[in-house]
């Protein structure tokens, strides 16, 4: 089915200019301040980011710090194309939000009545729980790194959508809880594919991007494609100030991510959102900025892919982005119709703490509150590589490994090692595919996997161990108290059960 509904929803809209110096003299205390905060990023040796503030119709502030691609030493500019990752979540929200008012769907449709194929695991799973991440889902990026994908692997749509149609058991009952799942939106991209039928990149340029002008931005269909002036992704290497390692991305995971944008696009984006321009496009607006409700009643902070809170006083809304070293946030105060975005391919980069500085320097300035003196930046420290879409404004998306081995530690159970050999066997998870092999060592034990390397449980209890890797492992056990598998559980994977089928 086409989807040749009129693009009633952008009507009017008023496109962000891209500021020269003439529009940019009203503010020249907000440039040069945010200048300044960005000072330690504006080298021609380092990484860095692109910002954007937008009030209005209006830019206030469109600058680049640091360098897109560090071989060449290019300069970040106001059109450089960054991976802002899980940002990508408020555009698929917002083109379910346009289908809803276009009458082709309703959020209260159930997932299966889209995507049949789905077991009777999903009946009672809707639209609106994936949305507000409300559907008890397993997170993609935990459960491919159990199955033994790497970070830099490449990592598909089909891939992960395979994933999710092969989960046997929820989280939780849908709508009792909220736990962060990028899953969810991809098979709400699935879901709009479908009902559209066309390929989802293709839907979000044909009804967003090109409606507003956006023209650097887009969902990446293949991980093989030539994006014209996009920056590279970097960590810093040890404790080198100025010494940077390339970290390759090499995922097209539609709906959850894998979004390309500049910070020009960015504002205009910002700018539609606070000045929709149409009575449809307010009500599309409108129904984003709604908070998930959880069956007991309660209300989430998430809904529509944004976050909502407070910076400095201000109602705020707000997503980040993080995969492979890209860095990224866009930050909204609907009441003031300010946005700021700031997007880096940085490691190091801490876009959240720079984006609520930004406003306190834009709300000094517009005497819309007393703040504080802003402290210089700071960066934020680099850690191991975590998996999991950011599970509020801030987190990380990305896909670690394990480390060879490991210590054992003083814990609550002591087992001998008759009883630590009990365990051991190899393990098959039929809803990954992949397999562990467990055996003993340095009082604990230790499990492996052909890719993943080798990891070290240390004993907690009977039947009970904990791990960096698989988390808490839990062995069960037949009538007759012999080992028959085991379940792990850790952020967004709960209970994923793993099957003895070799001692």
């Amino acid at each position: 089915m086409r989807w040749f509904a009129p693009l009633v929803l952008m009507a009017g809209l008023l496109l962000a200019p891209i500021p020269g110096e003439a529009q940019l003299s009203e503010t020249d205390s907000l440039t040069v301040r945010v200048d300044r905060l960005f000072a330690s990023w504006a080298r021609s040796d380092g990484p860095g980011a692109a910002v954007v503030v937008t009030e209005g119709d209006r830019t206030l502030h469109l600058s680049g710090y640091g360098a897109a691609v560090l071989e060449h030493r290019v300069p970040i500019e106001g059109r450089t194309v960054f991976d802002v990752a899980s940002v990508a979540k408020q555009f698929t929200a917002y083109l379910v939000a346009l289908m809803e008012e276009e009458g082709l769907l309703s959020v209260d449709d159930l997932l299966r009545d889209h995507l049949p194929e789905f077991s009777e695991m999903a009946d009672d799973i809707t639209l609106r729980h994936l949305l507000h991440h409300t559907g008890g889902l397993r997170d993609w990026p935990g459960a491919l790194f159990l199955s033994g994908s790497l970070f830099e692997d490449v990592l598909t749509f089909n891939q992960i959508l395979r994933m999710a149609l092969h989960q046997t058991d929820l989280n939780f009952a849908p709508g009792t809880e909220h736990d962060y799942s990028n899953t969810g939106y991809n098979l709400l991209a699935e879901v709009i594919s479908r009902r559209v039928g066309q390929p989802f990149p293709q839907v979000a340029k044909e009804r967003i991007f090109e409606p507003l002008q956006m023209t650097s931005t887009r969902f990446l269909a293949s991980h093989g494609e030539v994006v014209q002036l996009r920056a590279d992704s970097y960590a810093p290497v040890g404790g080198g100030a100025r010494e940077y390692r390339r970290v390759a991305s090499n995922l097209s995971a539609w709906g959850s991510s894998s979004l390309l944008t500049s910070a020009e696009d960015m504002a205009r984006w910002m700018i539609h959102l606070n000045q929709p321009g149409s009575s449809a496009g307010e009500r599309v607006v409108e129904r984003m900025e709604e908070r998930g409700v959880l069956t007991g009643g309660d209300t989430i902070a998430y809904g529509w892919g944004q976050w909502e809170g407070e910076i400095h006083g201000q109602r705020a809304l707000r997503h980040g982005g993080s995969w492979a070293g890209y860095r990224s946030t866009v930050v909204r105060l609907p009441d003031r119709e300010v946005g700021i975005a700031v997007l880096g391919n940085s490691a190091a980069l801490d876009p959240e703490s720079l984006a609520e500085e930004i406003a306190a320097i834009y709300l000094e300035e517009t005497g819309s509150a007393t703040v504080a003196r802003i402290a210089p930046p700071r960066l934020t420290r680099v850690e191991p590589a975590r998996e999991g879409g950011a599970d509020g404004p801030r987190g990380a998306d990305s896909v670690g490994g394990f480390e060879e081995g490991g210590e054992a530690s003083e814990g609550p159970w002591s087992p001998t090692t008759e009883e630590l050999g009990a365990y051991a066997g190899e393990y098959r998870s039929p809803e990954l595919y992949t397999f562990y092999a467990i055996h003993t060592g340095d009082g604990g034990l230790v499990a492996t996997h052909f890719r993943l390397g080798s990891q070290f449980l240390r004993p907690v209890a009977p039947d009970r161990f904990e791990s960096v890797g698989l988390g808490d492992v839990t062995f069960q056990r037949d009538g007759e108290g012999r080992v028959i598998g085991f379940t792990s559980t850790r952020p967004r994977i709960r209970d994923l059960r793993f099957i003895r089928v070799r001692p």
